[in-house]
């Protein structure tokens, strides 16, 4: 089935549309909703929003989220990626960690997924964002991680955490075997991090 195709000059017209996006940014920014912030931004995106509008959005998501993170630290919580305004805190997280790699950031990166790593409730999650750090102590850069580690073709659309690259050129348990030793640097900094 085929997606309605959008017609961005007519919703930006569309009275109805407009006020529901202004509700939204009312809601997101009365109830610092980040799950709501991305909705937001989708909502902007398709209409073509200014540049700096859409910044502004993308800035109070990431600071939200790390806000977040820092508060779930403190208190020994896991993100619940079940919950909405979890799922939407790490996936916040998670995409700003996948642009430090891009731009070659690898200590960064690294960090991130090892945080998220530690600080996820899902084990399957857990362990595709430990291959993850993996991957990037192994040095392997951004682009040969997309080429040549991530199986794009077995991703499922449907999935609600299909924003998390999940699948790659071998189970899990073949990938850790193949980047065993770096598996092993990532646990024991996890495990450094947690005590401290």
């Amino acid at each position: 089935m085929e997606a309605p195709e959008i017609h961005v000059e007519e919703l930006k017209k569309d009275t109805e549309f407009l006020a529901n996006i202004k509700k939204l940014e009312e809601e997101c920014k009365k109830e610092q909703s980040i799950a709501k912030g991305y909705q937001l931004l989708d909502a902007q995106l398709i209409i073509e929003a200014p540049e700096e509008e859409i910044n502004e959005i993308f800035t109070f998501i990431v600071n939200s989220a790390f806000d977040r993170l820092a508060e779930k630290l403190s208190k020994a919580q896991k993100f619940n990626v079940e919950e909405e305004e979890d799922k939407a805190t790490a996936r916040a997280i998670y995409e700003h960690g996948m642009q430090r790699y891009s731009e070659n950031d690898k200590k960064g990166a690294k960090e991130i997924f090892l945080i998220l790593s530690h600080s996820i409730d899902k084990h399957s999650l857990k362990d595709a964002m430990l291959l993850h750090a993996a991957v990037v102590i192994s040095g392997k850069s951004f682009d040969d991680f997309i080429d040549n580690i991530v199986d794009v073709s077995k991703m499922d659309e449907n999935d609600p955490l299909a924003f998390f690259v999940q699948t790659f050129s071998h189970s899990i348990s073949e990938m850790f075997e193949l980047f065993d030793k770096e598996v092993q640097e990532a646990r024991e900094e996890i495990r450094i991090f947690a005590k401290s």
